[in-house]
């Protein structure tokens, strides 16, 4: 072979390696634009938090132009509730869907929304856990501390009081009633008005209410519905005992490891999904109520029981105010400013 072929050789080398390189660069700078996002949900997809999963899902696969992927793990597929907050802190995954008292282990005074009768309304509420606002920055900020950012939170729904003959109209009602209940404080609170907390899981409860297991319960009025406890329990007292909040975390290495656009894509996502489950919430509990309703005797509050049952549950804030410090205070002062 000549010089000259063997020259020509390498430089046609040379081009098809600068080509592969290039090609490869190229090839490594899509993977960088790409990401996959996991969730860990334990609701399956039908329930409204599953939906809203699902607005979200759907707003930054769009938005991203399929740059980014959102894989969602339903029915605790990957992680049950009380292993969500590790599994995103860690890293483990990318992302999760917790109920906020999951966090109550080091942040106590996320048990705010479980001192009854906090947030009597819909509107007290929604300013409670608007983003940067008094109750809701705090709580976000402290979580931020263990290694995951919250994206935005949804409205489960609030605490309903089940009873089987005779409603739960005054806290006298309640003495020396077994009653499950699904946290410490809202143990103390039955404690307060004189009934026998029990501790028992979403779950179980139906179980519980047919076997006399309980005498009555603090539940979720969706779960009224979906869980049919109207077939164990005749008698629903609505009165927004407490607020049933989840969280959906982010994994912070993995938030500040996106770009730029892409925290913005899914930060706007976020801010869109928490609207949408904040418009449906007030409808979708409405709706439970109706179909209770058409199966069970449902009592609504006076003004004058309500007055009631917040005065007796003073000692429940006592103890919640001790056992958070600093933090509890400042928060439930700035809850009492958001009621009407």
């Amino acid at each position: 072979m000549s010089f000259h072929r063997r020259g020509l050789g390498r430089t046609v080398a040379a081009a098809a390696l600068a080509c592969g390189l290039s090609l490869g660069l190229t090839s490594l700078a899509d993977q960088a634009r790409a990401e996959t996002l996991r969730i860990t949900l334990q609701l399956p997809m039908k329930h409204h938090l599953g939906q809203n999963m699902r607005v979200f899902k759907d707003l930054v696969e769009e938005k991203s132009g399929g740059d980014l992927t959102v894989e969602i793990y339903d029915s605790a597929q990957l992680y049950k509730d009380k292993e969500v907050p590790q599994a995103v802190s860690s890293g483990a995954i990318e992302m999760g869907v917790a109920s906020l008292t999951r966090f109550a282990g080091t942040i106590p005074a996320v048990d705010l929304f479980y001192v009854p009768f906090t947030f009597p309304t819909y509107d007290s509420l929604f300013k409670a856990t608007a983003k940067d606002g008094p109750v809701r920055g705090p709580i976000d900020a402290a979580i931020l501390e263990t290694g995951a950012r919250v994206l935005w939170w949804q409205a489960y729904g609030s605490a309903v009081m089940l009873s089987k003959d005779t409603p739960l109209r005054t806290p006298a009602d309640m003495q020396d009633l077994k009653v499950r209940v699904f946290g410490k404080t809202l143990g103390d609170f039955v404690e307060a008005v004189g009934g026998v907390p029990t501790l028992i899981s979403g779950s179980e409860q139906y179980m519980a209410y047919q076997r006399g297991t309980v005498d009555a319960g603090l539940t979720g009025i969706t779960a009224v519905t979906g869980r049919k406890l109207w077939e164990v329990m005749d008698t629903v007292t609505v009165a927004n005992v407490a607020a049933i909040e989840f969280v959906v975390l982010i994994n912070e290495d993995v938030w500040q490891g996106l770009s730029d656009e892409h925290r913005a894509i899914i930060t706007e996502s976020a801010a869109a999904a928490e609207t949408w489950i904040n418009e449906r919430i007030q409808v979708i509990e409405a709706e439970a109520i109706k179909e209770t309703r058409e199966h069970a005797n449902v009592v609504e509050l006076t003004d004058a029981d309500l007055a009631a049952w917040d005065g007796a549950v003073e000692p429940v804030r006592d103890s919640y105010l001790a056992a958070t410090g600093d933090l509890g205070r400042q928060l439930l002062d700035a809850a009492r400013d958001l009621r009407p």
